[in-house]
């Protein structure tokens, strides 16, 4: 259990909130931590030592050194006590602001927990082989662009603008029932994998304008992410078979839109609901400044480079390791 007291005491230093945020999500040695800071390695010593005491931060020892990390989940639920009364009060006397245009749109989240590492998980998002595999259905990926088929007829187009592995894609994309989308509706959205005890946690916040999308994207983003947390392990081993997702309608009693009889015939869009995988999903408003998407910890890349490649176009496909 917490000592408050002691969690308090330790976050009253600006110091040993610098080393909270260095070693927050990667583990790092007390030599790289005290080269960090313009103080003397026993006076960062003695902060270490503080935020292990507090139950702030965790060691391992290494051969004859030791590395520390945070341990994030003993600061769950304290962050608005420790705020200050004045944080969420803008300065005045700010004209500037005027040149600004600001919203606040809604974003829905959705999570799940995978068996798989960090990295392993990553790659079932940029390896076009993996992907097929877990997901169902061939999947494309060149450059950045990816594109697939939905066993029930709807056409995903789409790029990943932003890569930072193994943790972040930023991603924009469309969709459209029985036909390709028409270019400039894409939304954008931000997964990010986070190691999770012998697996990986996987978040998406996807952004909307309207209930009905945030509707929709509940049901799509909980069946993706329930497909990852019930295929991504065996996906990801090449030695395994996969077999493709049979062709199905989209609602029951209604034509399937790959089906000869329903081509050319004005698309009927709802939302999808598969939900028997324990995936949360929820809508928020997010804030400015709440959970920055670029990790410093991680080279971010654009997409584009001869890492990226195409699909075999079947989930079948052997991927790489």
């Amino acid at each position: 259990m917490r000592d408050i007291q002691k969690v308090l005491a330790a976050l009253s230093s600006p110091i040993r909130r610098e080393i909270l945020t260095l070693i927050w999500d990667r583990e790092l040695s007390a030599g790289d931590i005290a080269a960090a800071f313009p103080v003397t390695k026993p006076t960062i010593s003695q902060h270490l030592a503080v935020l292990r005491e507090a139950g702030l931060a965790a060691s391992t020892a290494v051969g004859t050194s030791r590395r520390y990390r945070a341990r994030q989940d003993s600061l769950r639920g304290l962050h608005g006590a420790l705020d200050s009364p004045s944080k969420w009060i803008n300065a005045d006397d700010a004209p500037e602001r005027a040149a600004s245009s600001v919203c606040t749109k809604p974003v829905v989240v959705a999570s799940t927990e995978v068996s798989t590492s960090q990295p392993v998980t990553f790659a079932a998002f940029t390896d076009p082989g993996v992907f097929s595999r877990w997901l169902g259905v061939p999947v494309t990926l060149e450059d950045g662009r990816f594109a697939c088929t939905m066993e029930w007829g709807t056409s995903i187009r789409g790029r990943y603008e932003l890569l930072c592995p193994p943790e972040l894609i930023v991603m924009r994309w469309d969709f459209e029932d029985g036909n390709v989308p028409v270019p400039g509706g894409e939304m954008t959205g931000y997964l990010r994998i986070r190691p999770r005890d012998q697996g990986a946690h996987v978040e998406v916040h996807q952004l909307v304008d309207t209930a009905a999308q945030a509707e929709f994207m509940e049901g799509a983003w909980a069946m993706v992410l329930g497909r990852l947390q019930a295929g991504v392990a065996r996906a990801s081993d090449p030695d395994l078979t996969m077999a493709p997702r049979p062709g199905r309608p989209k609602q029951r009693g209604v034509l399937s839109l790959a089906h000869p009889a329903r081509r050319g015939r004005p698309a009927r869009r709802a939302p999808e609901r598969l939900t028997a995988a324990p995936v949360t999903s929820h809508v928020r408003a997010i804030r400015p400044g709440e959970d920055a998407p670029l990790p410093a910890s991680y080279p971010c890349r654009a997409p584009g480079t001869p890492r990226s490649r195409r699909g075999a176009g079947q989930t079948g496909a052997r991927p790489r390791r």
